[in-house]
């Protein structure tokens, strides 16, 4: 069951990353928008990055994590990958 926010592009759904904050109609959550600008992409950048986003979209992202800054601050957190972390080759 999706959960509207007050931000007209960000919803919860339990379904989608255990209801983490993600961009309506996608599953790409707020802190892959805050990640990408934090390296140093400007907003019209990101759309490049993640094609399927309106510039909207990540306008409303960056807001939410703005409102939001603590809670999409310790979902980043919580998925990093610990340094020397390497993907063992595929088979």
């Amino acid at each position: 069951m999706k959960i509207d926010t007050e931000h007209a592009y960000i919803v919860r759904d339990p379904a989608i990353l255990y209801g983490e904050p993600v961009i309506k109609g996608t599953r790409t959550p707020v802190r892959a928008v805050v990640e990408n600008w934090r390296m140093g992409l400007s907003p019209e950048e990101i759309v490049v990055h993640l094609p399927h986003l309106t510039l909207a979209q990540v306008f409303d992202a960056l807001s939410y994590y703005s409102d939001h800054q603590n809670e999409i601050e310790a979902y980043i957190e919580k998925n990093k990958i610990p340094e020397g972390v390497v993907n063992p080759p595929s088979k």
